[in-house]
């Protein structure tokens, strides 16, 4: 039974409590988003507000609610400021959830257990990718934890809620999961959102002029598409999106028009995994947010093959606010690139970070060390290609597994020298490599790093180059590299607990789940043919 298990009892006992929603009922709602402690979090003093859960607050705030989100990422609020904040406020539901949902858990358990006994009868509701899959093992051993959305959370919890208020049974709810007579019970998947413009982000949940962004610019972030037609399979997000999908391109647009001028947001960072992946509907978005007439700077993340495919149309990206993008080269041997399945060639990646640096976008790659076991020659092989690249920016990352994606497999039967979740960040080493030692993998990223951002070309892109924004943006990464470069290095030497004979990743993680890798039902319907300029644009069939 729910610790709210009497006032639901009560509720239940209604007449008719559809009618009573519908004219009187409003439930006392709490979003928490709690502090992490990951390096991106807190080194570049700035913050960018918590989109998922402004997601799930529109809906919410359209049924009715009185909801109210705390942002603890803000401060960051320590723990016990947290738990005074919710005591005062005294939720009859609190929502808890956070973007980097693994290394995020071991916050979420600390503060859920002091909720709990701060406030017996609250009902405490968890959602994200990791309780999406992890929700077993965090119902069996979380008993302060009520409830678990599985999947999106937007369609999800709107429904939970009227289920919470009228007494029904959760079990009819989709998409959740609960325990009852001290058994977990998982209801089916959740139906995925068909058109991404039916809920609406709750912006009036926040403060935007507290947000910021790339050298103080007033900023949020947005989504334009969900999922990836793309089949890498060491990505945590792909499959938890189910789809690719994506919103209508005018809309989009004139949503970001509207922050631009109602709250003067200067900068859109796009959570997109993907939102190139058509190019009709991707040029369609270009021009409609350069028919709105709005000078904002726009970042995200997009693949190389899709900037090679757009040659023709990379003006249009640049004219419509476009900045940055990352790409997620991930590696830089072709044999490794095609056991992740990764999908992409060498030479495209060098041919992407040439055209983009030919319309003035800045190109940031990502580069994960330890896909597979590594020895100096392979970090000597990934500098000179890292080189022939020539990227503006580089992002080295650790590979830090999900059970729910096939490349978990891959890796099941090595050893875990990182206990600690806090650090499953991708920017700490969690998987031991049999030829070399931690301390000197970590040398060598940090030596790469300073090769790559200390050349002279990148220090003739961040000074000396005429493009203004580019210059801009090249200063501002150089800044925040410096920060973490220092954090890093003390944190490696001096406060990170590294084990040498821990379990291995199955072990520690258990049993893969690349078999429920999508937590959602996807309905195929028909649709009408595309036109000649989309068939060609599109840049592979949907996966699923």
């Amino acid at each position: 039974m729910l610790p709210a298990a009497a006032y639901l009892g009560r509720l239940a006992a209604r007449r008719n409590c559809s009618i009573y929603l519908k004219v009187q009922s409003v439930m006392k709602i709490l979003i928490v988003n709690p502090p992490h402690s990951a390096i991106g979090s807190r080194i570049p003093r700035e913050q960018l507000p918590p989109l998922g859960l402004l997601c799930v607050g529109g809906p919410l705030l359209d049924a009715g609610h009185d909801v109210t989100l705390l942002d603890a990422e803000l401060g960051p609020l320590s723990h016990t400021e947290i738990v005074r904040q919710v005591v005062m406020h005294r939720p009859q539901v609190l929502l808890i959830g956070h973007s980097g949902s693994t290394s995020a858990h071991p916050t979420v358990v600390e503060l859920t257990r002091r909720f709990r006994e701060e406030l017996p009868s609250i009902t405490i509701i968890y959602g994200g990718v990791f309780p999406t899959y992890h929700f077993r093992e965090i119902l069996a051993h979380e008993p302060q934890i009520d409830l678990i959305v599985r999947g999106e959370g937007e369609a999800t919890v709107s429904r939970l809620i009227a289920a919470i208020e009228c007494g029904d049974d959760l079990a009819s709810v989709e998409g959740i999961a609960f325990r009852r007579d001290g058994q977990i019970v998982e209801t089916p998947p959740a139906r995925m959102i068909e058109d991404l413009d039916a809920y609406r982000v709750g912006w009036e949940l926040i403060d935007l002029k507290r947000y910021s962004y790339y050298g103080g610019k007033r900023a949020v972030v947005m989504q334009f598409s969900r999922g990836c037609p793309h089949l890498c399979n060491y990505c945590g997000q792909r499959g938890f999106w189910a789809r690719w999908r994506h919103r209508d391109p005018q809309k989009f647009a004139k949503e970001i028009a509207w922050l631009h001028r109602t709250h003067g947001v200067e900068l859109i960072n796009l959570a997109d995994e993907n939102p190139t992946v058509n190019k009709a509907i991707w040029r369609e978005l270009c021009e409609a947010i350069i028919a709105e007439n709005i000078k904002v700077t726009i970042i995200g993340s997009t693949r190389a093959d899709d900037i090679v495919r757009d040659a023709d149309i990379l003006h249009l990206y640049r004219k419509a606010g476009i900045e940055r993008f990352l790409l997620g080269m991930e590696n830089t041997d072709e044999a490794t690139l095609k056991k992740i399945r990764k999908g992409s060639a060498t030479t495209t990646d060098r041919e992407a970070i040439r055209l983009m640096r030919q319309h003035g976008i800045l190109s940031l790659a990502t580069w994960v060390t330890d896909f597979e076991e590594i020895t100096d020659r392979d970090f000597v092989h990934s500098l000179r290609q890292l080189l022939w690249y020539a990227p503006d920016q580089i992002m080295s990352l650790y590979v830090t597994p999900h059970r729910w994606t096939g490349y978990y497999r891959v890796a099941a039967e090595r050893r875990v020298i990182q206990l600690d979740q806090r650090k499953w960040d991708y920017k700490h080493q969690v998987l031991e490599t049999i030829h070399m030692p931690p301390w000197r993998i970590f040398l060598w990223v940090k030596f790469i790093e300073l090769v790559m951002q200390a050349r002279p070309k990148a220090l003739w892109r961040s000074f000396l180059q005429p493009d203004r924004a580019a210059r801009y943006g090249m200063r501002w990464f150089t800044r925040m590299g410096r920060r973490v470069f220092f954090h890093e290095w003390w944190s490696f030497f001096f406060r990170d607990r590294r084990v040498s004979d821990g379990p291995t990743l199955g072990q520690f993680w258990g049993a893969p789940q690349d078999h429920q890798e999508i937590p959602l039902r996807i309905f195929r319907q028909h649709k009408p043919a595309k036109s000649a300029e989309q068939t060609v644009a599109a840049d592979s069939p949907p996966v699923i």
